[in-house]
């Protein structure tokens, strides 16, 4: 038999091995979703547009100085840049194991002088042995290729497939999360931002309201009580605008962060203008699976620890490597390309572990745990997933009928307030009443300030839920 024929039986034995492929093919899993979204009145589910934001969410809420600090966290975080740098390994991962599936091939080159031992084993008793002194000379070109006898390569490289999957659905995800944190501190510092002027306003009332009873006394037409009580009023409102501003600062150092600037660089002005929570249309709950990054992350997460079974029950099965050679080797490099020079090989190797205590079988059923754990942790993400999208449905339509009565609260308060202090000055009521209208509508105004944080805050955690997309797709 010619080497081209052992050459070729031995590739043909090796592809009709190839045959089978270890561990379970990887399916998709269909997880149970409800029908519709249970809705709580007065929400009204907003038709879904192609024209509304996906990516860039955030534009919905037609605020300039938000798009900015959103593009500037996209650009300068240093958690987003650790993702992408995740994605990179992913990527670089896949590439490798997609090599073992080809020939390796590799190009070996010696030049040596050596001498050899007078006094080396014999391998011939009518041939002695002599000291030698001599040049080697050997360029060779060596080619070697793995038979995927059980799919250990192909699940390898399905395995590193969906590592790259997952580390872009983990990209997206961060994204994401990224956006919506900046949103969330945004708008509460935007929100504290109002509150500060409720009190702004609140005490330059307070203040004319001390200036008029502090007259009032000297006239002698008030006690000292009213004057003190008035004053302490004024105070206490003086220390909630420093309570506010601690927090106010807080916010400011968290956007600092997640735009990528050391805090004490960054400053954001105060800005009263009106934000209004968009429309969220919410689709399907079955839009979940396609639209949410943490969920398409699980499942991709899933097809990694399934593939990792194939990879540890190829172990069962021999390795087989084929295997050639021709090169060149002389003692002379004159004569190195020279016919006689020739060297060649061909051949086969394989190995089969027959005995190992058990320790294939443990891995194999160590990523079989692991599959199950990755399927827990994908049932567990959609539960999440569909849980935090009710509890923005129901907490925008509470948020939204508190925010109806609360403007409904500080025009009774205002009303209240003329009426207490004009029933002061015509000498009806004693000033307690006043002052007691004045904080009913410091309380009034703060609470519906704080409400509309809470409708912007929740609808930016809604959209979170729904993956960051006000439209389906």
């Amino acid at each position: 038999m010619t080497p081209s024929q052992v050459f070729n039986c031995i590739a043909v034995g090796g592809l009709l091995l190839a045959g089978c492929t270890a561990g379970p093919d990887y399916r998709r899993p269909a997880p149970d979703m409800p029908v519709a979204w249970k809705l709580d009145a007065p929400w009204r589910q907003a038709a879904p547009s192609d024209a509304q934001a996906k990516g860039a969410w955030w534009q919905a809420y037609g605020d300039a100085q938000l798009d900015a600090l959103e593009q500037q966290a996209l650009t300068n975080s240093p958690t987003l840049a650790l993702a992408q740098a995740r994605l990179s390994q992913a990527r670089a991962a896949l590439t490798g194991s997609s090599a073992a599936s080809l020939p390796q091939v590799g190009l070996n080159e010696r030049v040596s002088r050596q001498m050899i031992s007078a006094n080396r084993p014999l391998s011939n008793y009518n041939s002695p042995n002599f000291s030698t002194v001599q040049n080697e000379y050997s360029v060779g070109l060596n080619v070697a290729y793995e038979v995927d006898l059980a799919g250990r390569v192909q699940r390898t490289i399905e395995g590193a497939q969906a590592t790259l999957e997952q580390s872009a659905a983990d990209l997206e995800n961060t994204r994401l999360l990224l956006g919506a944190e900046l949103a969330s501190n945004y708008f509460n510092l935007r929100e504290i931002d109002i509150e500060l002027d409720v009190l702004g306003r609140s005490i330059a009332l307070q203040a004319r309201a001390l200036e008029l009873v502090s007259a009032r006394h000297d006239l002698g037409a008030a006690s000292g009580l009213d004057v003190a009580q008035q004053q302490a009023l004024l105070d206490s409102t003086r220390v909630q605008v420093e309570l506010l501003q601690r927090q106010r600062s807080n916010f400011e150092h968290a956007l600092a962060t997640l735009v990528g600037v050391p805090a004490p660089l960054f400053t954001l002005a105060p800005d009263l203008h009106d934000i209004t929570p968009p429309p969220v249309p919410l689709g399907q709950p079955s839009d979940l699976l396609e639209r949410r990054p943490d969920i398409a992350a699980a499942e991709r997460a899933m097809a990694v620890a399934n593939a990792q079974i194939g990879v540890a029950a190829a172990a069962f099965y021999p390795s087989v490597t084929l295997g050639s050679a021709l090169g060149m080797d002389s003692r002379a490099l004159t004569r190195l390309f020279d016919a006689p020079s020739t060297l060649w090989s061909l051949g086969v190797s394989a190995a089969q572990t027959l005995f190992d205590g058990g320790r294939i079988q443990a891995n194999v059923a160590f990523a079989q745990a692991g599959h199950a754990g990755a399927a827990a942790n994908y049932r567990r993400v959609v539960l999440a997933a569909m849980q935090e999208v009710e509890d923005g449905i129901t907490g925008l339509a509470a948020l939204e009928r508190a925010g109806a009565q609360a403007h409904i609260a500080v025009r009774t308060a205002r009303r209240v307030l003329d009426m207490a202090t004009a029933r002061y000055d015509g000498g009806a009521s004693a000033y307690p009443d006043v002052i007691t209208a004045q904080q009913a509508l410091l309380v009034s105004e703060r609470q519906a300030a704080q409400l509309l944080g809470q409708r912007l805050v929740t609808s930016v955690f809604l959209i979170k839920a729904l993956g960051g997309q006000l439209a389906p797709g």
